[in-house]
């Protein structure tokens, strides 16, 4: 009994001295970590970035144009503006239809009922009557090629039974997507009180009707339709005019005057430029092929790889030491041509994280910086960073040493993100 219990002393107290070894090198090394790094800060020269382009006047009412990878805005004036918008609200309609193809809850190839509303209701058509049963396919043409206001409603009808109802609907779907400034009475933009949107909700829409429907997109860029041997071609000029351009949408009313949303791509850099109020067809098409021509010369949309933007960080009381922090989503990045190389992601966290972490926990965010990490240095975006793994909490003995460690960083005034921009090729 005696020679068991002298035994279990001396095993508890080699334990002791080898835990105390462990936590002591593990002062050692985050010493070690925070001299290496603040010797890189202090020597890293900075890359110089490039001067950020000075955006075109325009001659309309408002206009907007972002990347709609980034969704960075890029030029915008009086971007919020309620305006009528004519129909550019087609786009709208348009996206309801997509997703509900998608889902799998309207079929292209079903038969569409014309009323007599529909028949009747004038302005740019594409000659449907009461006695076609069209199908949902050839309206979709129709409302993007043609700007179709009769197809509107026949497709409206079809989908929600009323013109109201699918206008609800719209509404309900243009705030999930961010449009802040809109609200739809009708899916054709006939001028009515009460319907409005702006430069920036229909450069938004524009840019997720090409992300989250890459197939029917290409709709916009057909350049004629023909329905009932009635051929007609797409008011879109961009067209014609602009090489780049594959989309998406004009619209005019005597009060909204002529109005345009155009996207154009080059390499991974799409654009989406609206332009409201405009004094002719022609004269749209001019400013929003200026201001797409100004972000494909002046601008470069880049995707950092996951490897380069995440971060290493300090954990105390958990079962490991350090943690790899990760975006939330895939970064996308727009920066004027030529500042590639001044790029850089510096990371802001509240230190010191504790344990227990969850996998997938927001534990700061990162911003995407071109210059220098002083003043001069522009922030481009900001993007929340997740733990990559989960950290359990560690033993007491472990959280003790742990809360030594932590105090002794304290102390020395030493308790700062210097880990903050770590990387290495340790954790792939």
């Amino acid at each position: 009994m005696v020679s068991k219990t002298i035994t279990g002393h001396i095993n508890g107290r080699t334990d002791m001295r080898t835990h105390l070894r462990t936590n002591i090198r593990k002062l050692y090394v985050t010493a070690a970590i925070s001299l290496s790094l603040l010797l890189m800060v202090t020597t890293a020269t900075p890359a110089q970035a490039a001067p950020w382009p000075k955006s075109p006047t325009i001659e309309a009412k408002a206009w907007a144009m972002i990347d709609a990878r980034s969704g960075q805005i890029i030029a915008e004036h009086n971007a919020d503006e309620q305006l009528p918008p004519a129909s550019l609200t087609k786009m709208m309609t348009l996206y309801m239809a997509f997703e509900a193809i998608k889902k799998g809850r309207l079929d292209p190839q079903a038969r569409v009922t014309v009323s007599k509303t529909a028949w009747k209701i004038g302005g740019s058509t594409m000659f449907l009557e009461p006695r076609m049963h069209p199908k949902v396919s050839e309206l979709l043409h129709g409302i993007a090629t043609l700007s179709g206001n009769d197809a509107c409603i026949a497709l409206a009808e079809h989908m929600d039974g009323s013109q109201e109802a699918f206008a609800e609907r719209m509404n309900d779907k243009a705030r999930e997507l961010g449009m802040l400034h809109s609200h739809f009475v009708n899916p054709t933009g006939f001028p009515t009180k009460g319907h409005y949107s702006s430069a920036m909700d229909m450069a938004i829409v524009g840019a997720a009707l090409w992300r989250d429907f890459p197939k029917q997109y290409k709709l916009f860029g057909e350049k004629s339709y023909t329905f009932d041997n009635h051929t007609q071609p797409n008011r879109n000029r961009l067209l014609w005019s602009l090489p780049e351009a594959d989309g998406i949408k004009t619209g005019h009313t005597q009060e909204a005057g002529y109005c345009l949303v155009g996207s154009a791509e080059k390499n991974t850099t799409r654009f989406i430029a609206a332009v409201f109020g405009t004094k002719s067809d022609r004269a749209r098409a001019q400013q929003a092929k200026i201001l797409l021509q100004f972000g494909l010369r002046n601008f470069t949309t880049t995707r950092p790889s996951e490897h380069t933007i995440r971060r290493q960080v300090e954990i105390f009381g958990g079962t490991e030491n350090h943690l790899w922090l990760k975006p939330a989503l895939p970064i996308w990045v727009t920066i004027p041509k030529g500042s590639e190389s001044s790029l850089s992601f510096h990371l802001h966290y509240d230190s010191p994280l504790k344990a227990p972490i969850r996998k997938g926990q927001k534990l700061g965010t990162i911003d995407a910086v071109i210059g220098s990490r002083d003043s001069k240095g522009k922030v481009i975006r900001s993007f929340p960073m997740v733990a990559a793994r989960a950290v359990d909490q560690a033993s007491w003995m472990s959280r003790q040493w742990d809360g030594l460690r932590l105090w002794i960083r304290r102390s020395t005034g030493d308790l700062l993100q210097n880990d903050s921009d770590k990387q290495t090729d340790s954790d792939k």
